[in-house]
């Protein structure tokens, strides 16, 4: 039951409106944070510099190499993959310094232990479909190492399946991997092409691929793939 509203006649200080409350401010640092968030960035910079080439200051390829042997993992893994693209990296097999601290910074990783966990962390995060989506894009525009390039060859596209989306959709990946290496029509993997077999693997049911429908506007290469799989279906089941 509402409270009954008082009879008294309320007062015109009553009616008045509230004043307004202030704009909520962060707390300003205090000197330990500061210093906490100095004595950080000073060991990322100190990081970036156990593995940069001096006179490029960048980390390239021999430098990842070494990286890669202290995280203890292979070089082809997807967590060094999703190291770049939380750096933002441009170039294939380097990381510039600017890269680095940025990164790292947004990672709060100022140590190989902290950074070894950070990648695992990564791992889970990319299951989040939108957080997957810019990763899986981003693996492909990383791969572009020319100017100007706009495709993949397939050895690079169907090594980038396996690394990038193979633990989602192994079964996929298999059979669109190894159409790829046995069809002779398509030398290399567009964008469009690449985009369109994520868009693949979630809406097509699979093995059996209800769903699919080559009147809807997919890449022609997705046609001759599924041919491809029903007539290996049919001579199997012969």
């Amino acid at each position: 039951m509402p409270p009954r509203a008082s009879t008294k006649r309320k007062s015109n200080a009553s009616n008045s409106k509230p004043p307004a409350k202030s704009a909520r401010t962060e707390p300003p640092a205090t000197p330990a944070s500061k210093k906490a968030a100095s004595k950080e960035v000073e060991r990322i910079d100190q990081l970036f510099d156990s593995y940069a080439n001096k006179s490029l200051r960048m980390i390239d390829p021999e430098g990842i190499e070494a990286l890669c042997s202290d995280l203890g993992v292979a070089h082809t893994d997807v967590r060094m993959l999703l190291l770049a693209w939380k750096l933002n990296a441009e170039k294939q097999g380097y990381f510039t310094e600017d890269e680095w601290q940025r990164g790292l910074k947004e990672i709060r990783a100022d140590t190989i232990k902290k950074l070894k966990t950070r990648l695992s962390d990564l791992v889970k995060e990319i299951r989040e479909p939108g957080k997957f989506e810019d990763f899986y894009l981003y693996a492909f525009q990383y791969c572009l190492t020319e100017d100007k390039q706009k495709c993949v060859d397939i050895d690079t596209a169907c090594a980038l399946l396996d690394i990038v989306i193979g633990s989602q959709f192994r079964a996929q990946v298999d059979s669109f991997t190894e159409y790829l290496k046995i069809q002779s029509e398509y030398k290399v993997i567009n964008l469009d092409q690449w985009k369109s077999f994520h868009r693949f693997c979630n809406e097509i049911s699979f093995p059996d691929l209800k769903g699919y429908d080559s009147s809807e506007a997919w890449p022609l290469i997705f046609d001759n793939f599924v041919e491809w799989l029903e007539e290996k279906s049919k001579l199997s089941s012969a």
